[in-house]
């Protein structure tokens, strides 16, 4: 198996990567390095290529999907706001407590 080569991985493996590839394609990364940081991502979430078969492998981490969901989720002045009200809905809350 020559280095770099995808045959060991399964088609899961394989779809996530694509979909993770196109993501950073539409943040604007050059197509080679999102494949690079697409299967970086899919290796350190599951752990390398997997064969089929159960109980094979070991349970996959997301904290990868979980870092990218809160990065890429809301942006700029609409988290902002959201936070802000969240800080204040909990603040007046603990006021009202004390009094």
């Amino acid at each position: 198996m020559a280095r770099g080569s995808k045959s060991k991985y399964s088609s899961k493996q394989k779809r996530k990567a694509e979909h993770i590839e196109e993501g950073y394609k539409k943040r604007g990364t050059t197509g080679k390095e999102a494949e690079r940081r697409a299967w970086a991502t899919v290796n350190k979430e599951s752990g390398g290529g997997k064969k089929s078969g159960s109980g094979r492998g070991k349970k996959e981490s997301k904290a990868s999907s979980r870092k990218g969901g809160r990065k890429g989720g809301r942006r700029g002045r609409e988290c902002f706001l959201a936070r802000e009200r969240v800080s204040i809905a909990v603040l007046g809350r603990s006021l009202a407590q004390r009094i």
